[in-house]
């Protein structure tokens, strides 16, 4: 099963994600397993990451988790079903992705996104496991100014796109309010 869980910037999508997670577990009796994406690039980043996992550690979770900022699909193809996991969160990982090749080679980075998030969905594809995957909603602010910065939202886009079309469910939290927009099966 695949749940995407999408919303904008502080919307409440990763701790709505997080609660499906432990819910699942507790119900099925599974260990909990945190794919994280994001790296302290900056302090302020940094301090985002160490809220996320102090927020985690309040509440008395366990989670097992794997730090893992660019080799997702490689990760993705070892995930045991005997665990349940979630994975925070997609643009993350597209934006280290991005700028994993070098900014001035525009059709470089673009040949590299389009495999990146081929090989990816392709992996999702074949998860046996459940899975709640996190991803930002960007695309509904204004066109951005930059060159780059349109690049990601373009490519953040598709990419949203083709993990909702994977996916068994997907919600978008608005507000801290979810809202399901596709549900097969329930």
């Amino acid at each position: 099963m695949i749940h995407f869980i999408l919303g904008g910037a502080r919307s409440g999508k990763s701790r709505f994600a997080e609660q499906q997670t432990l819910e699942l577990s507790v119900k099925q009796g599974k260990q909990t397993v945190y794919i994280a994406t994001a790296t302290a690039i900056d302090g302020e980043m940094g301090s985002r990451i160490i809220k996320h996992q102090h927020d985690r550690g309040a509440r008395g979770e366990s989670w097992q988790l794997i730090e893992c900022p660019l080799a997702l699909a490689e990760t993705l193809t070892d995930l045991d079903n005997n665990k349940i996991y979630l994975l925070d969160c997609l643009t993350l990982w597209l934006n280290n992705q991005l700028y994993a090749v070098h900014e001035d080679n525009r059709a470089q980075q673009r040949q590299h996104l389009q495999t990146e998030i081929d090989t990816l969905t392709s992996c999702l594809a074949a998860v046996n496991a459940d899975i709640f995957i996190v991803s930002n909603e960007i695309g509904l602010g204004v066109i951005p100014m930059g060159e780059s910065t349109r690049l990601y939202v373009d490519y953040c886009g598709w990419l949203n796109q083709k993990v909702a079309e994977l996916s068994d469910k997907v919600t978008l939290v608005t507000a801290g309010i979810p809202l399901c927009i596709k549900s097969n099966g329930e």
